[in-house]
């Protein structure tokens, strides 16, 4: 009984870990489709795309080796050759004016606690927003974490409870973000019922500006449709205290303050139903609902994530309910 439950435990971390794109596992054919006989260096032979998820993983989000390696799904020995490549130090797509924001390279859970709760935990959903004060420091949102509706819940960007999908034995596939030249993102998915929904998440001087939008493609209205949008405080130091004492929830603002520090981070959504905090991954969350949606409409709401260096929190609290109601 021991030794299967170690096994189990040693699957489940590995599940939590491993959310791979086909495009980056396809490294492993590039470096070594010609069974060891290419003499050229291995960083020649990465297309832009995979340079691109290394120095994503390993420069600006600080992976160690196996983390990096888990994220590519390459031998560590790989990434062992290739830290040492003349490569730039932050990642090849530049983004656009503003704070720096790159896909969730996966490999690595968010969360710090809490894990049972996000198991296997879909990297296409996720956005590391950096910290303006530090290059690799830096909160992931989740848009969406999840998307219920009167039908049940229709979409999760892990497992953990159920889905209308996962009930039936359906697979949703996984899809990364699509990169933009003007240093924005956008992903978007088309569920089995004909529902689809997606995101867009923009660079500003501060933050980020966020979208997201869902396409009624079924016969019958849509109603109750509530989001999650998670912040995730494990990469930022100084925010990352698994507690809510350093946490404000003033709908539709959720903030938190810096350990000794006049820093802070915020969050704010339009149409904003909940905010709320779990200590434990550490997180913060401003959840918006979508308006009821009838068979072929399509409807929006609007987010952001804001960095304050120094004082002035609460004009940017007053400036965020002015925007986005409450």
């Amino acid at each position: 009984m021991r030794k299967s439950a170690e096994c189990m435990a040693a699957s489940h971390s590995r599940r939590m870990a491993s959310v791979v794109s086909v495009g980056v596992s396809a490294l492993v054919l590039t470096l070594y489709g010609c069974a060891g006989l290419n003499r050229e260096p291995l960083e020649t032979r990465m297309t832009d795309e995979q340079q691109f998820w290394l120095v994503n993983a390993l420069f600006d989000h600080k992976y160690s080796i196996d983390e990096t390696a888990l994220a590519l799904g390459v031998p560590e020995s790989t990434v062992e050759t290739l830290r040492t490549w003349p490569a730039p130090k932050t990642a090849r797509w530049a983004p656009g004016p503003g704070v720096k924001v790159l896909p969730y390279p996966g490999g690595r859970h968010p969360r710090i606690g809490f894990l049972e709760g996000a198991i296997n935990p879909e990297r296409g959903t996720k956005a590391s927003v950096f910290a303006p004060w530090d290059q690799h420091a830096y909160a992931v949102v989740d848009v969406p974490e999840a998307i219920f509706s009167n039908l049940g819940l229709l979409y999760l960007a892990h497992t953990h409870v159920p889905t209308i999908w996962s009930e039936k034995g359906v697979t949703i596939p996984p899809v990364d973000w699509t990169r933009n030249v003007d240093g924005s993102m956008e992903h978007q998915r088309i569920l089995p019922n004909g529902v689809a929904f997606g995101a867009r998440i923009a660079p500003r001087p501060d933050g980020a500006d966020m979208e997201m939008w869902l396409r009624n493609g079924t016969p019958e209205p849509l109603t109750g449709l509530r989001t999650q949008v998670c912040v995730m405080l494990k990469g930022v130091a100084g925010f990352n205290g698994q507690t809510n004492d350093n946490k404000v929830f003033d709908a539709p603002v959720a903030y938190t303050k810096a350990d000794g520090a006049e820093r802070y981070a915020l969050t704010a959504w339009d149409h904003c139903t909940r905010v709320w905090g779990n200590q434990k991954c550490p997180c913060m969350h401003s959840d918006p609902t979508f308006p009821d949606c009838a068979p072929g409409e399509t409807v929006r709401v609007r987010g952001r994530i804001v960095f304050v260096d120094g004082a002035g929190v609460e004009g940017v609290v007053r400036e965020l309910k002015a925007e986005f109601g409450g």
